[in-house]
């Protein structure tokens, strides 16, 4: 079964997040996904609220740039709101957009680098153990977290070139792909995923979330060739859908069948009615996918 959800946009203010909340955990919604753009809202303070006041719906965050968080203070966060609300966070780290990172002094001269080393450190402690790691970014110096979960929840991480694809299957429990790809390009993703696991692991799950700009009702195309225009967007085929509950739910379905386990509903920045796009999502979509 295809997991369905939908982003609140960091756009939104912070104080609009609670009916956002309970649209989406009482109209049965499967994921209910944060961002942490820069400079917008912080990721795990909108998480935590959002957890606490939900009771069912899963809280993804997609995703946390680890220039920005020191690993244990990352692995502590996760740590508290895993034994509060247990299995109900999705989390996701990643490069961050470099042009942000370089507006903090945050860049990192290798990406890559940094996010394995993280990736191995934050996978690590979450498993409860105790590490000491002198690495090109990640330093730790005999750190255990005192209350680790008591499971560690599967780390995603987002990629979008071969070289992050290929180190996020050697060393994520997932992908986060934006919404740059089209059908092939999820696809081809899914490939060099595939092929860099490690044979040990290759029949485990593997989540593969996309992120799917949509819109409906009223001017939804416009808003849609808006958006996808804005990020230099326009000229990649098939990555905005703009139409009733039946056109978005055949792109839907063509995600799935190119290897998605998870399509997450990206509403437009402008989106006139948040709250009812979520509805939309839970009450005409999610009937028609499988």
């Amino acid at each position: 079964m295809t997991s369905l959800g939908a982003v609140f946009r960091p756009q939104n203010p912070p104080e609009s997040l609670r009916a956002a909340v309970r649209a989406a955990d009482e109209s049965g919604l499967d994921e209910l996904w944060l961002w942490e753009d820069c400079f917008l809202e912080g990721g795990i303070s909108a998480a935590a609220t959002a957890l606490a006041w939900s009771e069912r719906v899963r809280i993804g965050v997609g995703v946390l740039p680890v220039p920005l968080r020191n690993v244990a203070v990352t692995a502590m966060e996760i740590s508290t709101l895993e034994r509060m609300f247990p299995g109900r966070g999705i989390w996701g780290v990643g490069h961050g957009v470099q042009n942000w990172m370089g507006q903090v002094g945050a860049r990192a001269a290798s990406p890559v680098t940094l996010l394995r080393e993280y990736l191995e450190a934050l996978r690590g402690l979450l498993a409860g153990q105790r590490l000491t790691v002198k690495g090109r970014y990640v330093q730790l110096d005999d750190v255990a977290l005192d209350w680790p979960p008591a499971a560690a929840p599967p780390i995603l991480a987002a990629a979008k070139g071969p070289k992050t694809l290929q180190l996020v299957g050697e060393s994520a429990d997932g992908v986060v792909l934006d919404n740059s790809n089209s059908a092939e390009g999820i696809r081809a993703a899914t490939e060099i995923i595939r092929a860099a696991r490690p044979e040990s692991l290759a029949a485990q799950p593997f989540p593969i979330v996309v992120y799917l700009l949509a819109a409906t009702g009223p001017g939804a195309a416009e808003r849609v060739a808006a958006e996808l225009e804005t990020k230099d967007r326009n000229t990649i085929p098939d990555v905005g859908i703009a139409g009733d509950a039946r056109e978005i739910a055949d792109t839907v379905l063509r995600w799935a069948e190119a290897g998605a386990t998870s399509v997450i509903l990206q509403p437009t920045a402008d989106e006139p009615d948040p709250n009812g796009f979520i509805r939309f999502v839970t009450d005409q979509l999610r009937p028609l996918i499988p």
